[in-house]
């Protein structure tokens, strides 16, 4: 049997990237989390930091120290999703939303990681979140 349990982001300051993401998400960080490992739980997969030394950034898009993941995250108001991931500290790197507003935004969190903000036609929002048109 296999099932993934966490999905874990190098970083030099695991609380502070931890409450960054806390507040994208609107989901705790994990009681007992530390500064060598911080988690937010999201059902049975947990999203966790830990700390690394000489953490150095991936320079998104360049090769050099090139990106190892990145987060997608579903919106129903992509300006309004800017605006607060910017005022939590997250830097825009790329606009591809077509003049409808539909596409995606890569930004960077505070230590360099890249995320999206994407937001897909056909996608309707509910109280227990997006759902996606079927695919063909």
């Amino acid at each position: 049997m296999l099932r993934l349990t966490d999905f874990i982001i190098d970083c030099p300051d695991t609380m502070k990237l931890a409450a960054f993401y806390s507040e994208v998400t609107g989901r705790p960080v994990k009681a007992g989390s530390n500064e060598h490992w911080a988690g937010i739980q999201f059902g049975e997969i947990e999203l966790a930091f830990i700390q690394v030394e000489d953490y150095r950034a991936p320079q998104w898009p360049d090769s050099e120290h090139p990106k190892q993941f990145h987060l997608d995250f579903e919106v129903d108001d992509i300006e309004a999703e800017q605006s607060r991931v910017l005022a939590l500290g997250a830097t825009l790197q790329r606009d591809s939303t077509d003049p409808d507003g539909y596409g995606f935004r890569v930004y960077t969190d505070p230590i360099g990681h890249p995320f999206c903000l994407c937001r897909n036609k056909g996608v309707i929002w509910t109280d227990q979140g997006p759902v996606w048109p079927e695919r063909d």
